[in-house]
């Protein structure tokens, strides 16, 4: 007799030959539409999946995982971050948690280099300009930015994305420096010529560029503060492709406003959709809808990977890309 197919339920819409596949595979529920499930319509996937395949939008605390039936064993989230899961407290009821990693780090490295560039090259006021038909030709001192090359980029989080936007970095001009839980291994260190900064203080105090790429956890809440915000160089600018709960958003758009600090590019957002409206109104911030890894490439191999996860566990395996509390 042929093994039942476990239950699956997907929260939000994935590209189109995911979707196809994982009906190939299981009995899945996908989502009807691309928006964000409703408190309740999260409560009854809960209850409803052996599987559930949540997105970085399905606010999965111990509350909501309380509505969770004796089902559900797997969460397989589609995406490297797990932020938005309590980690802990499905291990606790004897969920295990799976996630991404490695899918976007590559589109991710790009887009944080393309940020880096629209900030030092005035890219996006450059363009406002155009479109408003503001241009008035062509002068030696207009929209004047800053090369990369020979600038010093300080790296929050020697990761995988992180070691990616070292080598793009490298390969602009510029000097590395990092700062990381651990210092990387000599042979991940010396091909990237990168220098290990042990104090983060010391490292925002000298660098031109602050690249963010940690994850969000309880100890990186706010690494970047206000303090630390104002050691930084008035020609200085920040980059953020993380998680915006990284930064304190507020003390962060009070030094741009007052010209503590030179720019901003931000991909993500302490408040998630809404950001600031005096950061938003600020000509030396370009911001980006959380569109890091936003590359058909890149969604793709992020549901490849959900599909092993679902796959090994089914098999009777541990997932490949399991998440144990307190790992992140």
């Amino acid at each position: 007799m042929a093994k039942p197919r476990p239950r699956v339920v997907v929260t939000r819409r994935l590209p189109a030959p995911v979707e196809a596949r994982m009906e190939e595979l299981f009995d899945v529920a996908l989502a009807p539409s691309d928006a964000p499930m409703d408190p309740d319509a999260l409560a009854a996937a809960l209850r409803d999946a052996e599987v559930l395949v949540p997105t970085l939008d399905d606010r999965l605390d111990a509350e909501a995982l309380g509505h969770a039936g004796d089902g559900l064993r797997l969460i397989a989230n589609y995406g490297a971050g797990v932020d938005h899961i309590d980690v802990g407290a499905a291990h606790a009821r004897g969920v295990l948690v799976s996630n991404t990693p490695g899918a976007a780090t590559e589109d991710t490295a790009d887009m944080t280099l393309a940020l880096m560039l629209a900030t030092l090259r005035r890219v996006a006021e450059g363009a406002a300009a155009m479109r408003a038909g503001e241009w008035a030709g062509w002068a030696p001192e207009a929209m004047l930015g800053r090369r990369l090359r020979g600038l010093k980029l300080g790296v929050l989080g020697m990761g995988r994305i992180g070691q990616a936007v070292a080598r793009r970095a490298r390969a602009f001009g510029m000097e590395v420096h990092y700062h990381n839980r651990r210092r990387l291994h000599p042979g991940l260190e010396a091909p990237l010529r990168a220098t290990f900064q042990e104090s983060l203080d010391r490292m925002m105090a000298t660098v031109d560029v602050l690249s963010v790429n940690c994850p969000h956890t309880p100890a990186t809440f706010h690494l970047v503060n206000a303090r630390r915000l104002a050691l930084m160089r008035p020609e200085a600018v920040v980059v953020n492709t993380s998680r915006g709960e990284v930064i304190d958003e507020n003390a962060l758009t009070r030094m741009l406003r007052s010209g503590d600090l030179a720019g901003a590019g931000l991909d993500v957002l302490e408040r998630g959709h809404g950001p600031n409206p005096r950061l938003r109104a600020l000509p030396n911030v370009v911001l980006t809808p959380h569109m890091a890894s936003a590359t058909r490439e890149a969604r793709l191999e992020m549901g490849e990977r959900v599909l092993l996860n679902v796959r090994t566990w089914v098999d009777g395996h541990r997932p490949p890309d399991l998440v144990l509390p307190g790992t992140l």
